[in-house]
C-alpha cells in the first residue's frame, strides 16, 4: 500500500467517552480522491482486524510550510484508513464545530451529537443523490462553457437547478411578510441584522385560504422563515411535535408554495429523512422544519434559527448528553452568527434570564390581544353535583350557551378511564403485586390493570388493610366524556389524547375533551374553553410546575375564538392573574427572582453527578479547585448509587465541565489489577448538565 504522507483526523463513531478524541491515520494514495473533511470512512482500531466507523474531520499535510508544529509532528508511522464508506459530506465543519461545543459545555460524548445531527446511512437514497448532484454539476460546468455570464438580481436568492431534488429551477419570487400585529420594522430588521429576538406570540388563529385554520404562531414562523429566504439564506425552524409541524407547513405552503423546503422529522421513514438530510447539504438556501434534531441540520449560509415554544420539555433530549433545543440554538446562534427568534405565548425563565441580561430583545405586539381568560373558584361554589364534576356552575352555563353556536374544549390533566385508584379502606394509592406501579381502569367495564406492566390487577388487596375494593381518585378523558356526555344529552362528544390523535375539527357544535398538547385546533375557534384540574396539575412536584401550567394554559387559550371565553377552574393567586392579564413576563420575571434567592437553575447552572460513593466522591473532589461551587449530597438513589448535586455559576460551566468530563473518562478506562489480574468494578459514573428532573 502506498502512502502519500497526508494525515486524516478523524472522529470515531462511539459512545465510549475515552474515545472523544480525534486520532490520526495516514491516507493511502488510492484514497486521495474521495478522502475529505466530512465524509464517513472506516479505520483499523486496535488489534485483530477490527475496522470501526469513524468521521473525517481534517485532512493536512505535515510535510507543508504552511503545517504548524503540532501537525508536523505526524511525521512517523500511522495506521492507514481502510476504506471510505462514502463520498458525500454528510458532516459539514458549521455541525461539527456546534457537536464539539456542545458535548464540552455538557462533559459528553461529539459523536452523541452528531448521531442527532446525522441521520442513518440509506445506500440508495445517498446513491441517487450524489447521481443527480453529478449530472448537476457537469449540466453547470456545460452551460457556463457555452453561454455568457449573466448577472442575477441582488433581491432574490437564485437557486442552481438539481435534478432530482426539490430545488426550483426558477429565481424565487417571495411576497413581503407583513407581520401583522408587531411593531413595524421589528422583525423584519431582526432577520436583516441578525439580531437575537424574544417574541411575544399572539395568541389567535388565523384561516388560510384553502378554508384551513392554523396559530397565528405558525404564521409569524412561516413569515420569519420567508424573509430569510429572501436575503438568500436559510431558516431552521424548531417546533415540539407533529402537530405543530402541520401548523407550519400549512402556512408555509400559502405564503410561499414553491420555496425549498425540507421537513426533518424522527416520525418519518429512515429514507424519506435521510433525503431530506441530503437536500440540505445542497448549496442553496431552503427552509428546514422539524423537531428537537432540527436544530443541528446543516443549512447554507445559516440566517435565522427559530423556536418555537422553547419551555415544552418535548425540546429535552432525553439521550447522552441531554443537551436542550434551545441551548442548542444559543450555541448555533453565536458560531453563525446569524438572527434567533424564541416565540411563544409565555416565556421560560431560561428566556426571561437572557431578556433581563440584554441578551435577548422583547418584541411584543403592537395591541393589546388576548383572550378573556375567567378564573372562577371552587370555595365559594354552592352546588355540590358541580363541585364532585369539578365544574363551576358558571363554567356549566358558559359551555351549554355555547355549544348552541360551535365547538366547547374541555381540557384534562391525564388521558384514560380512570389513571388513578386507590384502597376504599384506607385511602392509600393503589398499587400493583408485581412491579409496584399505580393501577388505572381503562373503561368503566374493565379489570384494573397496573399502568406500567400492564398486569392485571383481579385479584388485588391493599397492602396497608389487606382491604379487596378500589375507589377512583381520578378522571380521565374517558370518565370525563361520560359525565359530560350524560349532562349534556345529544352533544356530540369527541375525545382527543394520545390514543385518538385528532388534529383539526370543524366549526359544528360538539363537546371535545382532550388533554394537554393534543386539543384539536378548530375551524373559527372554540365558543368556550373550560380548563379543569388545574389544583392537580399544580400539584405535580417540580421546580417548573407553575411556568409548565402557565404555557398549557396559554396555548389552550390561544385556541378561543374572537371574544369566547376561557373559564379556569379552581387556580388562583399569581399564577391566575398572570394568565387573566396576560403577562406571562410577570410571572416569569417572579419565578425568576426567587429562584436567585434560592441558587436554583436557571439562576445557576447545575450537574448532578451519579455512581457508587467512592466514584462519586473522587468526582466532586476532583471540582476542588474551581471556585464558587456549592454540593448537595451525596443521597442515596438506587442501590448501590448515590448521586450529587453540583450547582456554580456560567461563568464556571467550562472548568465544571471539563472536570467532571476527566473524571468519567477516568472511571471508563479501569486496568486489570497488576498482580490478580482482575477487573476492577464496571464504570458507573454518570453526569447530567442541567438535569430538568433534578428539582
Amino acid at each position: 500500500m502506498t502512502h502519500t504522507g497526508l494525515v486524516a483526523r478523524v472522529l470515531i463513531d462511539s459512545p465510549l467517552p475515552q474515545l472523544d478524541h480525534l486520532f490520526s491515520y495516514s491516507v493511502p494514495a488510492e484514497l486521495v480522491e474521495p478522502v475529505s473533511a466530512g465524509v464517513r470512512v472506516k479505520v483499523p482500531f486496535r488489534s485483530g482486524g477490527r475496522v470501526v466507523d469513524a468521521y473525517v474531520i481534517e485532512v493536512f499535510d505535515p510535510r507543508a510550510e504552511s503545517a504548524s508544529e503540532t501537525d508536523a509532528a505526524y511525521r512517523g508511522a500511522l495506521s492507514p484508513l481502510d476504506s471510505v464508506v462514502s463520498t458525500a459530506v454528510v458532516l459539514t465543519p458549521a455541525v461539527w464545530k456546534l457537536a464539539r461545543r456542545l458535548a464540552d459545555r455538557a462533559a459528553g460524548n461529539a459523536s452523541d451529537i452528531i448521531r442527532l445531527a446525522v441521520p442513518p446511512r440509506q445506500v440508495r437514497v445517498e446513491k441517487a443523490w450524489l447521481a443527480a448532484q453529478g449530472a448537476a454539476a457537469a449540466s453547470t460546468a456545460q452551460a457556463e462553457a457555452l453561454a455568457p455570464a449573466t448577472v442575477s438580481s441582488p433581491s432574490r436568492p437564485v437557486i442552481a437547478p438539481v435534478e432530482g431534488s426539490s430545488v426550483q429551477k426558477a429565481p424565487i419570487s417571495l411576497a413581503t411578510p407583513a407581520f401583522v400585529g408587531y411593531p413595524t420594522g421589528r422583525l423584519d430588521t431582526a432577520i436583516v441584522e441578525h439580531h437575537r429576538v424574544a417574541v411575544a406570540a399572539i395568541p389567535e388563529l388565523v384561516q388560510l385560504d384553502d378554508g384551513s385554520t392554523i396559530g397565528r404562531w405558525a404564521k409569524t414562523l412561516a413569515e420569519l422563515a420567508v424573509a430569510t429566504l429572501g436575503t438568500g439564506q436559510s431558516a431552521i425552524l424548531c417546533v415540539p411535535d407533529f402537530r405543530d409541524q402541520d401548523q407550519v407547513q400549512a402556512a408555509l405552503a400559502q405564503l410561499a408554495p414553491t420555496l425549498p423546503l425540507s421537513r426533518v422529522d424522527a416520525r418519518q421513514p429512515n429514507p424519506d429523512r435521510y433525503r431530506a438530510f441530503l437536500a440540505c447539504l445542497e448549496p442553496a438556501p431552503r427552509i428546514i422544519l422539524g423537531n428537537r434534531s432540527a436544530v443541528y441540520a446543516p443549512a447554507h449560509r445559516l440566517g435565522l434559527i427559530a423556536v418555537w415554544d422553547d419551555g415544552d420539555p418535548l425540546y429535552t433530549e432525553p439521550l447522552s448528553p441531554y443537551v436542550n433545543t434551545r441551548d442548542a440554538a444559543l450555541v448555533r446562534q453565536q458560531h453563525c452568527d446569524c438572527a434567533l427568534v424564541l416565540l411563544g405565548h409565555s416565556r421560560s425563565v431560561e428566556t426571561q434570564r437572557l431578556v433581563e441580561l440584554n441578551y435577548l430583545t422583547e418584541v411584543n405586539p403592537s395591541a393589546d390581544r388576548h383572550p378573556r381568560i375567567i378564573p372562577t373558584d371552587f370555595q365559594s361554589e354552592p352546588d355540590q353535583q358541580a363541585r364532585a364534576a369539578r365544574i363551576p356552575s358558571a363554567a356549566w352555563q358558559a359551555a351549554r350557551e355555547a355549544l348552541a353556536h360551535g365547538p366547547v374544549l374541555v381540557q384534562v390533566a391525564s388521558p384514560g378511564y380512570a389513571p388513578m385508584l386507590a384502597c376504599q379502606g384506607c385511602k392509600k394509592a393503589a398499587r400493583c403485586t408485581h412491579c409496584q406501579g399505580p393501577l388505572g381502569l381503562k373503561s368503566a367495564s374493565a379489570v384494573p390493570s397496573c399502568r406500567w406492566c400492564g398486569a392485571l390487577a383481579a385479584g388485588w388487596s391493599c397492602a396497608h388493610c389487606e382491604g379487596t375494593k378500589l375507589r377512583v381518585v381520578t378522571l380521565g378523558t374517558g370518565r370525563t366524556a361520560e359525565e359530560l356526555g350524560r349532562a349534556f344529552p345529544g352533544a356530540r362528544v369527541i375525545v382527543a389524547d394520545g390514543e385518538h390523535t385528532i388534529q383539526t375539527l370543524g366549526a359544528e357544535p360538539a363537546l371535545v375533551i382532550a388533554t394537554r398538547g393534543a386539543e384539536p385546533v378548530p375551524t373559527g375557534g372554540y365558543r368556550a374553553i373550560l380548563i379543569l384540574d388545574g389544583e392537580r396539575m399544580l400539584a405535580r412536584e417540580s421546580l417548573r410546575v407553575g411556568e409548565d401550567c402557565l404555557r398549557w394554559w396559554a396555548n389552550v387559550a390561544a385556541l378561543a375564538a374572537p371574544g369566547a371565553p376561557v373559564l379556569l377552574a379552581g387556580v388562583g393567586g399569581a399564577l391566575a392573574r398572570a394568565l387573566n392579564a396576560w403577562r406571562p413576563d410577570v410571572f416569569a420575571a417572579s419565578e425568576l427572582a426567587d429562584r436567585r434567592q434560592l441558587r436554583f437553575p436557571p439562576a445557576v447552572r447545575v450537574a448532578s453527578v451519579t455512581g457508587t460513593a467512592a466514584d462519586v466522591d473522587a468526582a466532586v473532589t476532583a471540582l476542588a479547585e474551581v471556585a464558587g461551587l456549592d454540593v448537595l449530597g451525596p443521597v442515596d438513589t438506587e442501590a448501590p448509587l448515590v448521586r450529587a448535586v453540583v450547582r456554580f455559576g456560567y461563568a464556571r460551566g467550562d472548568e465544571v465541565a471539563h472536570a467532571l468530563k476527566a473524571a468519567v473518562v477516568q472511571n471508563a478506562t479501569r486496568r486489570r489489577k497488576p498482580k490478580s489480574g482482575s477487573f476492577q468494578p464496571a464504570p458507573t459514573l454518570k453526569v447530567r448538565f442541567d438535569d430538568p428532573e433534578l428539582l
